[in-house]
């Protein structure tokens, strides 16, 4: 099946801005996919986004910081190597592996891709709110009395309808 250029889902869940720019409920739906790649891109970025941009895993991150300690102290001689379990701290391998990944992998590789996510989130949440603002002026209008077909025809037909009523008091007319 080939690939279809800026092929997004046929009917948004919440219709389309006067744009034309479609508004889905999720966010994945919400990109327009050309390739497989750009799939997958789109799906970890906004996975990571949600997973990584969390409590949770900010929890997981500091205490990996903490692995690394026992080793900066007993260079610095605050702490005898005895009291270190186990002995693979102490070695300059374990110092140059742990700071590479916490702060090269963590903050060099996830920074992008949590922002390539915020990206996604941000361009479905600017639709929906074209769209919220779009429905909110049609309701403002509608309720206007001044505009032809909306209050007004309502309240011009119940005007109507008292002048019709037999035996209505002058003052309902």
């Amino acid at each position: 099946m080939p690939a279809m250029k800026n092929q997004t889902p046929a009917t948004p869940t919440h219709g389309w801005t006067k744009l034309g720019h479609p508004v889905h409920g999720r966010v994945i739906d919400h990109m327009a996919t050309d390739t497989r790649y750009a799939r997958f891109n789109k799906t970890v970025a906004v996975w990571l986004t949600k997973n990584v941009g969390t409590m949770t895993c900010f929890w997981i991150f500091w205490l990996a910081c903490f692995t690394i300690l026992p080793s900066c102290l007993h260079e610095m001689g605050v702490v005898p190597a005895q009291w270190i379990l186990p002995a693979f701290f102490l070695g300059f391998g374990f110092n140059l592996l742990a700071t590479w990944f916490l702060s090269t992998c963590i903050e060099l590789v996830l920074m992008p891709a949590i922002m390539v996510g915020q990206n996604l989130q941000n361009a479905a949440s600017d639709a929906r709110s074209a769209k919220s603002f779009e429905d909110t002026e049609k309701i403002a209008d509608a309720l206007d009395v001044h505009t032809q077909g909306g209050l007004k025809d309502v309240l011009d037909a119940i005007a109507a309808l008292k002048a019709q009523l037999p035996g209505s008091p002058p003052a309902l007319r």
